[in-house]
């Protein structure tokens, strides 16, 4: 057993504490499976098989691991890259391929043959049209000393719709679509070696499908594609970031409680919704199934539950959210304004927020720092107040999604140096 799958026992055993889906804190190397099937751990990983008629990956890795893939791939088979599957157009998953185009080229083999769903290539070509958003996103998120994101992508050579069978050389590859992370996402069933390869419909962490700052995801839908794989009765689980899972057992088990955990997601959301509830109560009145969050593949380490939700509500409600002042407001800070006069000044507020935070309910601290700095921007105090009230809100919370964009704001009101 090499570290990869050592580091599959350890996780499962729920012996990691550090989300996998984070790009400083990935196992990166490679393992062989059986002689037919490796597998490259990653900050996004690569499933890379061989045919008859050359290699195949199963996604191809990011930017930050596109030379240690190469070289690994390398020490393990000197054959051509085939095919190349993206299971969908996130950066993370689609930049490993340049070093085997470029030996491609110096050797004159045949160039490779990328396929992806439908909908990929207007996922990049919306990323070219967002493409500083996206950078602020990252640097926000994974705490990026400026804003990344790449300009130029590897569009597919051949798009799928919904479910497809491939057959290179002598293996058999089954496609299937289902929206859930992106509406371009693909997984992959691999019969001969009764392997799923998930993409990131699995993750080592509770379901990608809340994040605040991305485009819509498909929380009822990636549960219908879990149970979809459930019905395979995989023996072993290649999953998008994160080690293997192996054993039929063990697979069924993940995959039944990471549906399960999205589906009473979805039904209490939309019981909710369906009996008038505003954004503000359904977001409070959902229960998080605190158990399932407890298993190792499933913590709150990347995501958060309760961005699922919201998430929920814009799926099927829009962004209204049922409070009639939020339809048309005022200015943020207008109101912040308003208040600061009502409560004695934005030094009041601040020194409300302290207070607030110590007592800890930095739930409410948050509001009042935000409406200090916005009521007076030059306060030195309340921007003091503001990043000791986010840092500490940083400290208290378990998504890396949270942790970033709190300690942005924390960033945003440290003094300068």
């Amino acid at each position: 057993m090499g570290e990869v799958l050592e580091l599959a026992e350890r996780a499962w055993q729920g012996q990691l504490r550090e989300t996998q889906v984070h790009p400083g804190q990935a196992l990166v190397g490679f393992e062989e499976l059986d002689p037919e099937l490796g597998f490259m751990s990653a900050f996004s990983n690569v499933a890379v098989l061989r045919s008859e008629e050359g290699l195949v990956f199963l996604d191809t890795s990011s930017a930050f691991h596109a030379k240690p893939l190469f070289e690994q791939v390398r020490r393990w088979s000197d054959q051509p890259v085939h095919t190349a599957i993206y299971t969908h157009g996130h950066v993370d998953h689609v930049f490993g391929l340049a070093p085997f185009e470029e030996e491609a080229l110096q050797k004159r083999w045949d160039r490779t043959r990328v396929l992806a769903h439908h909908a990929c290539p207007d996922r990049f070509e919306r990323y070219v049209l967002t493409n500083g958003y996206n950078g602020v996103i990252n640097q926000r998120q994974f705490g990026f000393p400026r804003p990344l994101f790449p300009k130029t992508y590897r569009y597919p050579d051949e798009t799928v719709g919904d479910d497809h069978s491939l057959r290179i050389g002598d293996l058999a590859i089954e496609i299937f679509h289902d929206k859930g992370e992106t509406d371009d996402h693909l997984w992959i069933w691999l019969p001969a070696q009764r392997t799923l390869y998930t993409g990131d419909l699995f993750i080592w962490a509770s379901p990608n499908c809340g994040n605040p700052q991305k485009v819509q995801r498909y929380p009822r839908e990636w549960a219908r594609a879990l149970r979809r794989m459930q019905e395979l009765g995989a023996e072993r689980l290649l999953p998008g970031h994160g080690p293997p899972i192996l054993g039929a057992e063990r697979v069924h088990r993940a995959l039944e409680e990471s549906a399960t955990l999205l589906e009473t997601l979805v039904e209490q959301t939309l019981r909710m919704m369906n009996e008038g509830a505003r954004l503000d109560e359904v977001l409070h009145g959902v229960e998080i199934p605190e158990a399932l969050l407890e298993r190792p593949y499933l913590r709150p380490s990347y995501d958060d539950p309760r961005f699922i939700v919201r998430n929920l509500w814009r799926l099927y409600g829009g962004w209204y959210d049922g409070n009639p002042a939020h339809l048309n407001p005022a200015p943020d800070a207008e109101v912040a304004a308003q208040l600061a006069a009502l409560g004695g000044g934005a030094r009041a507020l601040a020194e409300r927020a302290a207070a607030l935070a110590a007592e800890g309910r930095l739930d409410l601290a948050c509001h009042f720092a935000e409406w200090a700095v916005q009521a007076e921007p030059d306060d030195a105090r309340a921007h003091g107040v503001r990043a000791e009230v986010f840092e500490s809100r940083a400290r208290e919370e378990t998504s890396l999604m949270a942790k970033g964009v709190y300690r942005a704001a924390a960033r945003e009101s440290e003094p300068a140096e």
